[in-house]
Order: C-alpha cells, then sequence, then structure tokens
C-alpha cells in the first residue's frame, strides 16, 4: 500500500477524553473516531487490524468444525419474553419499536435466536453435536462506556452455539472450544489466561474467562502458585483459617467513636489492626433482614454473596430498615443485640475469629474483646463471601494465592437446559422419544481483542503489535525519494519484492515529509518492520533495518533483503 494512496491522520496530542493507553493511541495513530459516546468509526488503518483478528478467530473456529451463519442484529420482544431475560436483562437491553409498534431489541448476545433457530431446524440426535457460530455487530446500552473499544455500546463479537444430546456431548465440545480459544490467543500472539469464571447472565453451569494479561486490566485474576489453577476472583476460593480459634482474652468493652464509621477509623482510634475489625453489611435477601460479617481488611464478594442459600436475588438494606432490625444507623451496626431476629452470615474467617471489634448497633459506639458463644449466638451461616488476598494460603494444598490484572477477551459456557428447555428446543433420540437439547455458548470479543493487544504491548512511542494482527509487516521510507531518482527506484524495486513475497507492505512515498516524522508515524502505528532506504546506504549497498521491538539498527545487504525479511515475518506467523 502507497501512504499517499491510503488515509493516515495521526496526532501528537493525546486527547484529553481518553481514559486508558489503549484508548489514546487507536485515537492518536488515527485508527478509531468517536461519532457518539461508546459509538466508533473504525478507519481504514484500524479496519485492517479488526479483520486480522476476525480472520484468525474465523480459521481457528472453522478448524474446530464449527459453521459460519449470520443473525439478525434486531430481536423479536417475544422470543426474549420466552427465556424471562426481556425484563431480567436490564438497562443494557436496548429496546425499539417499529411503525406497527411492535417491540424489538437491538441484540447484545443471540442465545434466543440460536435456540429458536435449532428447535425449527434440528429434528434428529443424528444432526447433533452441531456448533453454529457467527461474528457480527453487538450492542448493548452501557450505562458508562469507557476505555474506547474496550467498553463500547457497540462492538464486533464473535459468538457460537452448540446444540447436543446430553451432557457428556456437551462437554466434549466445550473442551474442543476450550481449546480453539486457546489457539486463537496464542496465534494472536498475546499473554493471556484462562481461568475459570461466574457464568453470569449468561447462565449455564462450567465456564471459563480467557484474559490477555495488563496492568490495566478491570479484573482481578487468582491463580495458585502450586499447580495451574486460576479463576475470576469472584470465584476464587478463601480457605478456611487452618488454626482453630482461639480462647476469649479479653472482656466485651464499648467504646465511644464518635466520628468514626469505617473499620479503617476504628482500628486507628483504638490502636489495634485492621485484622481485629469486623465489618456489618445489612442485606435483605428471600429469608429477610441478613446481616453479613467480613474481616474488616476484607472485600465482600458479591458473586458469592449471591449463591449464599436464601440470598440469591439480595439487595441492599436501606437505612430505614437498617434502624427497625438494629436499631441504629450505617457505621456503628453489628450482631450484638440487634433490635429485632436476624440472620447473621459469618465470612469463614470471621467465624475463626476472637476478641474482635464490631459496630455496637448504638450511634457513636463501637464494642470490642467481642467473642462467639460468649457475647454472641455462634452465626446462623459460615461461608465463603470475601475476595482472597495477594499471599493467603489457597485451598487443596495448591500453595498461595497471586493477584494479577486482566483483559476479559473471550468466555466460555456450559449453558446446559438453560434456554432449551424455556424454548422447547427438542430433537427425537434413538428411540424415538422426544428430548431436550442442551447447549454450550462461546463468545469472543473481537473489536475489544484490538485495544487489549495494545494494552499489553505498547512503550513511550507508540503500538507495539504482535506480528500477526499489524495493519502492515513491515513499512518501506526512503529518504529524500522525491529528490533522489537513485533513492525512488530503489524503494520501488524492494517496495515490489517484498509485495511479491506476500508481506503486507506500507511504502511512505509522501513527498516533504522529514525523516524524523516518518519514523514517528511509523512507530506510532507499530509496524513491527521497518527499513530505511538512503544515499547513503545504496553508495554501501545496503538498507537500514529495524525491528518495532529493537533498540539499535541494522545495517542489511540490499541484496536478498525481501527473501530475508520475508522469512523473519514468517517466523512470527506460523499458526
Amino acid at each position: 500500500m502507497r501512504l499517499t494512496k491510503f488515509h493516515l491522520a495521526t496526532v501528537k496530542e493525546t486527547p484529553a477524553d481518553a481514559d486508558v493507553v489503549s484508548q489514546q493511541l487507536m485515537l492518536r495513530a488515527g485508527m478509531i473516531r468517536k461519532i457518539a459516546a461508546g459509538i466508533y468509526t473504525w478507519t481504514p488503518l484500524g479496519l485492517r487490524v479488526l479483520r486480522k483478528v476476525e480472520a484468525i478467530v474465523r480459521e481457528e473456529m472453522d478448524r474446530a468444525g464449527a459453521l459460519e451463519l449470520l443473525m439478525p442484529s434486531i430481536q423479536p420482544r417475544e422470543l426474549w419474553e420466552e427465556t424471562g431475560r426481556w425484563a431480567k436483562f436490564g438497562g443494557q437491553l436496548l429496546k425499539i419499536r417499529d411503525r406497527k409498534d411492535a417491540e424489538f431489541c437491538y441484540g447484545p448476545t443471540h442465545e434466543e435466536v440460536i435456540t429458536d433457530f435449532a428447535r425449527n431446524e434440528l429434528r434428529s440426535y443424528k444432526q447433533l453435536p452441531v456448533n453454529f457460530y457467527q461474528i457480527q455487530t453487538k450492542f448493548r446500552d452501557e450505562i458508562r462506556p469507557r476505555f474506547g473499544v474496550m467498553r463500547a455500546r457497540e462492538f464486533l463479537m464473535k459468538d457460537a452455539y452448540s446444540f447436543h444430546v446430553d451432557t457428556a456431548c456437551m462437554q466434549r465440545e466445550y473442551r474442543n472450544m476450550y481449546e480453539a480459544y486457546t489457539r486463537i490467543f496464542t496465534r494472536l500472539g498475546l499473554k493471556f489466561r484462562a481461568v475459570a469464571a461466574d457464568p453470569g447472565a449468561i447462565g449455564g453451569t462450567g465456564s471459563h474467562e480467557f484474559h490477555v494479561l495488563a496492568d490495566s486490566g478491570e479484573d482481578a485474576i487468582a491463580f495458585t502458585s502450586e499447580g495451574d489453577y486460576a479463576a475470576n476472583v469472584e470465584l476464587a476460593e478463601a480457605a478456611a483459617p487452618a488454626a482453630p480459634r482461639a480462647a476469649p482474652s479479653e472482656a466485651l468493652e464499648q467504646v465511644a467513636t464518635p466520628t468514626q464509621k469505617t473499620c479503617e477509623e476504628v482500628a486507628a482510634l483504638l490502636g489495634l489492626a485492621l485484622e481485629r475489625t469486623v465489618k456489618s453489611f445489612a442485606v435483605i435477601g428471600e429469608q429477610g433482614f441478613t446481616l453479613v460479617l467480613v474481616r474488616g481488611d476484607h472485600m465482600v464478594n458479591e458473586i458469592k454473596l449471591a449463591k449464599v442459600a436464601g440470598l440469591g436475588e439480595y439487595r441492599l438494606a436501606s437505612e430505614a430498615e437498617i434502624a427497625e432490625h438494629l436499631g441504629a444507623p450505617p457505621g456503628f451496626i453489628g450482631p450484638l443485640k440487634p433490635a429485632k431476629k436476624i440472620t447473621v452470615v459469618a465470612d469463614r474467617t470471621v467465624a475463626a475469629m476472637s476478641d474482635f471489634v464490631v459496630g455496637a448497633n448504638a450511634a457513636g459506639f463501637h464494642t470490642r474483646g467481642v467473642n462467639w458463644g460468649r457475647d454472641l449466638p455462634e452465626p446462623d451461616l459460615v461461608a465463603d463471601v470475601r475476595n482472597v488476598v495477594e499471599g493467603e494460603p489457597a485451598p487443596g494444598g495448591m500453595g498461595t494465592w497471586s493477584i494479577a490484572r486482566g483483559i476479559e477477551v473471550g468466555h466460555v459456557f456450559q449453558l446446559g437446559q438453560k434456554y432449551a428447555q424455556s424454548m422447547g428446543a427438542q430433537v427425537l433420540d434413538e428411540n424415538g422419544k422426544a428430548r431436550t437439547m442442551y447447549m454450550g455458548c462461546y463468545g469472543i470479543g473481537v473489536s475489544r481483542i484490538v485495544a487489549a493487544a495494545i494494552e499489553q504491548n505498547h512503550d513511550a512511542s507508540g503500538i507495539l503489535w504482535p506480528e500477526a494482527i499489524a495493519p502492515f509487516h513491515i513499512a518501506v521510507l526512503p529518504l529524500g525519494m522525491d529528490r533522489s531518482e537513485r533513492v525512488r527506484e530503489a524503494a520501488e524495486k524492494l517496495y515490489g519484492e517484498l509485495t511479491a513475497a506476500g508481506l503486507d507492505v506500507l511504502l511512505d512515498d509522501r513527498k516533504g515529509v522529514r525523516p524524523g516524522a516518518m519514523f514517528a508515524d511509523q512507530e506510532l502505528i507499530g509496524i513491527p518492520h521497518r527499513v530505511v532506504v538512503s544515499e547513503r546506504g545504496l553508495e554501501a549497498g545496503q538498507v537500514e533495518y529495524r525491528s518495532r521491538r529493537a533498540s539499535a539498527n541494522e545495517m542489511k545487504p540490499c541484496a536478498g533483503f525481501a527473501a530475508w525479511a520475508a522469512a523473519e515475518v514468517r517466523t512470527h506467523l506460523s499458526p
């Protein structure tokens, strides 16, 4: 591609409203242009990268035996009513009406549509298993779109759905997709990790997320020092303390804490370690008012809490409900002498504590020296309801937990019969009996991968694309091409040879562009290789080569350079 025939619009200044590195660099490199919150135009440069990611995803899905189709982005309300998600999906579901006042949504996902397709197309177990996939634009009306295409409202996604006659068959395809995803992210040249995850709004049983490892990642990933187990912090199990609960050694004492409402403030006032305090969270669940207790330095895990018996649809208690049941305002509440009967759920760590500090259920006071059995009844339920902490023991003798940041770019689910049951998707088995199908679901954020790759691969000068998804493999940069016929001819010849070798080549044939600006553009947009053609180099029969990730130039012979460069690129592109 000749740069004079291509649209490239780079800028030096970092956009003021860009939150993360990928958003900053994509805007500076001219890859995307914002037209509304969370909605972007992909320029020719950005689209080249997006299409390369898409091609690798498509190749590996085809290789894994999945069949590509294309479903409509606009979906009728009736399908979503069948699964109950028209109301449950929440504000992210963009709802619209046509001229006949019929209701539709702009698809954020396609479980309903594909299940409808399957129940009308699949009749016999002999047609199973089958896996359908598409690469299509989705829309989710994020309440706070941010981070550029990382959390956009409109995005490109690969979503696949498999259908099976039984659980064993579903699990085999789940493993097949897990392996296909591993190949995809390996070919993309990304450092990634697959972690056990919660199925979330999609539902189902088994679930794994694929995360690109990056310090800017929104998700915390926990992994063990022994073995290879990893999980999203939402799912990682916090082991129960190994040591038995110590016997009480302090007397119960109410202490004045007139303005101290947090555990940190109370610990500082009393001169105690934060680990001696207990946080109290008041929620309303199926069984009524519940007080959830975690240690002062720990954080409640909302996903784990929702799995506690009786708390599946819990909500935070209002101030009025807190006052009614505990007789005190938030900031001073605890399990001691509630005004009304409550349920107490204690984290495993709290259940093993003694001589701890809690709110006194009296405004301006906390109580220290609190002990289970002596001062208050044993908790109604002990459960793992907190996030794991770096360095603490992992369960099952797997060493200790470490925490890293990740950007979720893929997710695989075992849906089971969740959607097939509610929508009546059945086939006849070998005995002619109707059987509800089992399903799997497998998603990849194609446009998010582009941003995640930049978050993981950049430096002070710009983007460092992995070879497989770079917009161009190599840039030919002629110095003074408009003034030197010799340089022009050599650059044109090299451009032709590299193109004939099968590489994506960018020839910077712009007139009047200084070498510094030429180099800065190439480094900003992240082309992995560059070759400089100059009068001085040609005098010596050489060109100046530099890898984008290298710190110094190398002089290479003009003769045979194209063949050498093609081989160098292909070493990074092999599937």
